[in-house]
């Protein structure tokens, strides 16, 4: 069997007689290869770098970092590895943790040998795979390096709701085509990595996606980007979301911030479609985002869940001008009016767009963005008063009156601190 063919594992426990038990099971395999063996999480976190293995086998409970806590580091810095947790451990705390660091699979301690065996070829499959698209994602999308311009002072503009169904695609679709014009250069990122539909609302294909971007981030340029960048008949520029959901894995944190930050070179507006969790992607685009368009509906779990977002970004820390809370679907038949989502929030309501199923529902089916259909209608035309309100959010102070001292060097209106 050729080497690329076996699973490479890591085994990591704080037990010598615990990890030379699994190796000697695990050496009878053909297709299976022990690479290598670590005691402590620490030393499990940087011999991952080291050895790229396909699978790690994690004990939670170690001495100097726990197994979540590597976890989490590894599947950031080496993100094809499959990470099973075993521990003696059933809490289901403990598996929430553990998936939510980035775990594959959890396994009881000892796991049968039936069961530990199939799970890691299982998983080292799917390591496999990653590999290989991360190495055909890395061939095809390589650019020709070129000398990178001063750039623009462009504006990072996420769309987050923390509730689904709050009609965050519709609008960033829609806004982005508000925003664009021949002077002002727009793109529009779907960053809902596992379910991104901005393909489908705007009858986008391409081979490219965002995963080949992310890959690339050391390179970008604008030659490069303007031949793997999907284009709308509106002239907007679009980054599709993966494939497929899987493929999400492969889009990490510090470089989707960093592709952020190159596009924001290139273009006036970048807007980013967020999926409705947070996890680290979506924190990392919140973080560097010149403002968070925060999307709820007139319904009181999404109004519940507004509530949240506003006390997590108060310990975030985000500049309470950096967010615009809109109301998606408003309608006085709802029983909710702007005056009491106020009151209640006790944050100011910067848009709302009307409710118009019928005819937002009619764009999405048809690939026809409302902003290019329905421009009279008045879900449209708040859409396009919210773009207005966005490039105010950028507009330059007036310089003051002669007669006012001091005078004052204008600045942003809202520059960042």
């Amino acid at each position: 069997m050729a080497p690329d063919d076996k699973t490479r594992v890591l085994i990591v426990d704080d037990i010598a007689e615990t990890r030379e038990n699994i190796r000697k099971l695990l050496q009878f395999e053909p297709d299976i290869d022990v690479v290598a063996m670590a005691r402590t999480g620490r030393e499990a976190v940087q011999l991952a770098k080291e050895t790229k293995p396909n699978v790690i086998l994690m004990d939670i409970n170690m001495p100097d970092m726990d197994g979540i806590t590597a976890t989490r580091l590894i599947v950031r810095d080496v993100p094809t590895t499959q990470i099973v947790m075993v521990s003696v451990q059933q809490d289901t705390d403990y598996m929430r943790q553990a998936m939510l660091a980035g775990a594959r699979d959890f396994l009881s301690k000892p796991p049968s040998a039936d069961e530990l065996i199939n799970t890691i070829r299982r998983l080292g499959e799917i390591s496999r795979e990653n590999e290989r698209k991360l190495s055909v994602a890395t061939m095809e999308a390589s650019p020709v390096s070129s000398p990178r311009k001063a750039g623009l002072d462009g504006k990072i503009v996420a769309l987050f709701s923390p509730k689904g169904g709050s009609g965050c695609t519709t609008l960033a679709t829609n806004l982005a085509i508000a925003l664009q014009s021949e002077d002002t250069k727009v793109v529009l990122v779907d960053a809902n990595i596992q379910f991104g539909t901005v393909h489908v609302f705007l009858g986008l294909k391409s081979k490219y996606t965002i995963v080949n971007l992310v890959q690339q981030s050391e390179e970008l340029d604008e030659a490069f980007l303007q031949s793997v960048l999907a284009t709308h008949p509106s002239g907007l520029k679009v980054v599709l979301g993966p494939a497929t959901p899987e493929d999400a894995e492969l889009v990490l944190a510090s470089p989707l911030k960093k592709l952020l930050e190159d596009l924001s070179r290139l273009f006036h507006y970048v807007i980013v479609d967020l999926a409705s969790v947070l996890r680290e992607q979506e924190l990392a685009v919140l973080d560097v985002a010149d403002r968070i368009l925060l999307v709820g509906t007139p319904e009181i779990p999404s109004l519940a869940n507004v509530k949240k977002f506003f006390d997590l970004s108060e310990k975030l820390e985000y500049p309470k001008d950096r967010i615009m809370l809109v109301l998606n679907r408003m309608d006085k038949r709802w029983g909710i009016s702007v005056q009491v989502v106020e009151d209640r929030l006790k944050h100011g309501v910067r848009a709302q767009i009307p409710f118009d199923d019928k005819t937002v529902v009619t764009s999405i089916n048809s690939g026809v963005p409302l902003a290019i259909a329905n421009r009279n209608m008045p879900v449209t035309q708040a859409i396009f008063d919210l773009a207005q309100r966005v490039r105010e959010e950028f507009a330059p102070k007036e310089a003051p009156q002669a007669n006012k001292k001091p005078v004052i060097k204008p600045r942003s209106l809202f520059d960042r601190r």
